[in-house]
């Protein structure tokens, strides 16, 4: 019975940590190098924040794929060929868009750390 809860724990501690661990070959920038980035025409931008949140408070490059429909529309709407730069509102959003857009074969992804929260 004991054996449960070890197994219990240790499930828990992984799925907090596959949570907050960065995916693996994924690139973090700050909003501050976003800057830098935005006038680059081969990069794609992505903004997985739910419509309501894009219609908001947006930046003009970024395209809106709420997290939920990213699966679904990667491949139609973006091209493996371009880096793709991807920001939600604090980062935990995009990071876990990053960890999908890798699984689905996009070699070239980037996450903004801190999100539409450190954009100023």
């Amino acid at each position: 019975m004991e054996y449960i809860n070890y197994i219990v724990i240790a499930l828990f501690v992984f799925f907090i940590l596959n949570r907050i661990i960065p995916a693996t070959g994924v690139n973090h920038i700050s909003t501050a190098e976003l800057k830098n980035e935005l006038k680059d025409k081969n990069k794609q931008f992505v903004d997985v924040r739910t419509p309501g949140e894009f219609n908001g408070n947006r930046i003009k490059e970024f395209k809106n794929i709420p997290l939920h429909e990213l699966g679904q529309k990667a491949e139609k709407e973006l091209s493996k060929d371009k880096e793709v730069i991807v920001i939600c509102q604090s980062g935990m959003r995009s990071q876990k868009a990053s960890k999908t857009l890798k699984k689905l074969g996009f070699t070239n992804v980037t996450n903004v750390k801190g999100g539409m929260s450190a954009w100023r």
